[in-house]
């Protein structure tokens, strides 16, 4: 059975085009399916995450920031309760989905 590279590398100069142009579409191919669709996916669970947000809800911010919601405000920002009478407004892109369902999970197991 014939490998890849004795394929390409018995080929016929006068059709070097057309196999660097099939190599040229299976990489492309290969980016898209290990580097673009993951971050796609990842970026659309975020965005359903931080659309599903709900006051009452404990999150966590990127910075580290763990506070409970009060209010969620209009403009894509939120007031952030992070001890009792202590606010803090925030943007929702600010919040961590990881660290947020991170500490929610044993929360979620006691029940």
């Amino acid at each position: 059975m014939l490998s890849l590279a004795t394929i390409i590398l018995s080929a016929d100069p006068k059709n070097g085009g057309t196999v660097q142009l099939v190599m040229m579409g299976a990489i492309i191919l290969v980016f898209w399916l290990f580097m673009i669709r993951p971050q796609a996916k990842k970026a659309k669970e975020q965005k359903n995450f931080i659309d599903n947000m709900q006051k009452g809800d404990k999150i966590v911010t990127i910075a580290g920031i763990h506070g409970t919601i009060n209010k969620i405000n209009e403009d894509n920002t939120l007031q952030l309760e992070v001890s009792p009478g202590s606010y803090l407004k925030i943007e929702k892109s600010s919040i961590s989905m990881e660290w947020t369902i991170a500490i929610n999970k044993p929360a979620a197991e006691k029940k």
